[in-house]
Order: C-alpha cells, then structure tokens, then sequence
C-alpha cells in the first residue's frame, strides 16, 4: 500500500519554498540568513571555503548579492579588508543586482566589477557580473567579449553559458522554427567541448526552451505550436541525449543541477513523456526555478506545480 499523501499544511510549506535562487545548497541558506544580520563574517568564510570552484563560487556571491542591504554589508566588509577580493566581488555583484532592479547605475556597477576583477584576475565572477548588466544594458560586442572573458578563466561556466544561451535564442526572431538556427548550433558546440560529465550536456534542451520563448513571444501561441517545437527531429535527439546523460551522470553535486533539471522536466512534459518527467520531478523537489515554468508567459508558480501534478499523478 502506497503511503498517505502529506498533510496539507505541510506541502504548503514545502511549495512556498519554491524559487529560491540558493537552490540545494544549504550552507548558502544558512550563511545567507546570517548575512541579511549584517554577520558577514559567515560570507567570508564560506567563500575562502568555496576556493576556486568557480561554478559555485559564481552561484554562491550571486545569491548573496540579491539579499537586502546586501552593498551595506560587503562594503562594511572591504572596509575591514579592503585587500579583499571576496568583499569586493561580492560588492560589485550587489551593485549588479541594484542596477538590474533599476535602483543603481550599470556604470558604477561595471566599475566595480572591474575592480574586484584586478584583484583576483582568475576569478570569472567580477566578469559574469559584468556579463549580467550587458546582458540588460550592453550591445552585442559587450556582451560576447564579456562572455569570452568568463570562459577564458572557465572553459564550463553553467550560468554564463545559460546566458549566452538565452541571448542568441532572441535573434531572428521572424525565422520562426528553424531548425539550423545558431542558438542550436552553439549549445551542441558547447556540449560537444565538454567532459562527458559536464552538466553542458543539457544546453541543448535549453536552448529549445529559450527559443520557444522567444517565438511564443513574437509569433502568439498558435495552436500546436508547441507541440510542433518540441517533436521535430533535432528537439527528439537532443532530449533523448540530455535525459540519457543525466542517467548516466547525474551531477548532483553541481550548485546548478536543479536548473538543469527543471529545464529537462519541462522539455520532457513537452515532448509528451510524462513518467520520464516524473524521475526529474522527484529529484527537483521544491528546488524550481522560474525560468522555464514561466515560459512563454504564465505564472511560474501554477505553471510548475501543475506540471508536476501532472507528471506524478497527483492533479
């Protein structure tokens, strides 16, 4: 006999824990709160931990970064070590975040980024926060060296490729579902250039998500329309590919993999295989994130849990 369902109250609990940034990674959570204290002394500390991880030192300064008075406290911090080049990364990223919400300059933001970069020239974070604000402010030649920059000091940088992703995804619009479009012919070069094991393998998937998008935004919604996108042959192959990777490798220990799966969960409701989505679901848990759900434009909140209503058997 299968097990009751949860109390009520407590799947509430779990699903308002949905869309947090910090993801599974629950020394973040932890260091996060006390952070918001002003007890940045935690910050400092799990980001010596975090080393040159960059994947997760990238995941870890960014969340970090969206927290209230999150300049406060990093500046209070490069005051007590003004030699430090976890504060003034963790500055120039809050200065990010403040221009990306429309409450600061993208200049002095970029200024910051690049004096957090100086001081720790192999570091690629000060530059995907300078990818972030070209990303919103910049033009394309910004935009791609920036990314250029990134992946010198990372060759597998998760969240810059991500980006990358969803920018070429948004040119040429008006070619519709083209198959030979140059979002999907980076996302399979990228995968290509990996390891085996590198969560890249997924971008494929991704950049069907990003490109529906975009064509649901540009196009309207006809009908069939997403059915169409997501059951032509190169969409086939690539879910096949991403799915079969993530059996055989299944990187939980990246910071980012729930980004990936909910990507993958999405692409294979799409596709129509609601029991392969429901693996994907059980590993997700409350870890979504609101890109894919939110796509093209719904609430990403309703969009997730009945996709997983769906795919589990619980609507």
């Amino acid at each position: 006999m299968s097990p009751p369902p949860p109390p009520l109250g407590r799947a509430r609990k779990r699903d308002a824990q949905l869309f947090d940034s910090a993801l599974c990674d629950s020394e973040l959570v932890d260091v996060r709160t006390k952070f918001t204290q002003g007890r940045w002394s935690a910050a400092r500390s799990l980001l010596v931990a975090t080393g040159d991880d960059w994947d997760r030192r990238g995941h870890r300064v960014v969340v970090l970064a969206e927290t209230p008075a999150a300049t406060a406290w990093a500046r209070e911090w490069l005051l007590a070590e003004p030699e430090s080049a976890d504060a003034a990364t963790l500055l120039a990223c809050a200065a990010v975040v403040t221009a990306l919400r429309g409450k600061g300059a993208p200049e002095a933001a970029e200024n910051a980024c690049r004096r957090a970069a100086a001081l720790l020239p192999a570091d690629p974070t000060p530059w995907l926060g300078l990818l972030l604000l070209s990303r919103a402010f910049g033009n394309e030649e910004d935009f791609s060296r920036h990314f250029d920059q990134v992946r010198a000091r990372h060759r597998e940088h998760h969240h810059a490729h991500h980006l990358m992703v969803a920018r070429l995804a948004e040119r040429a619009p008006g070619s519709g579902h083209d198959p030979l479009h140059e979002v999907y012919d980076f996302a399979a070069w990228a995968a290509e250039e990996s390891p085996a094991d590198s969560p890249l393998a997924v971008l494929p998937v991704v950049a069907h998500a990003e490109r529906y998008r975009v064509l649901a935004a540009t196009q309207g919604h006809a009908p069939g329309a997403a059915a169409a996108h997501w059951s032509g042959r190169r969409a086939r192959q690539v879910l096949r590919s991403a799915f079969d990777w993530w059996l055989e490798w299944e990187r939980e220990d990246h910071p980012r993999n729930r980004v990936d799966l909910n990507f993958l969960a999405h692409a294979k409701l799409c596709e129509g295989r609601p029991a392969e989505a429901a693996a994907l679901f059980h590993r997700i848990g409350s870890h979504a994130t609101r890109a894919p759900w939110s796509y093209p434009d719904r609430d990403p909140h309703q969009a997730f849990l009945a996709a997983r209503n769906a795919a589990l058997g619980t609507a």
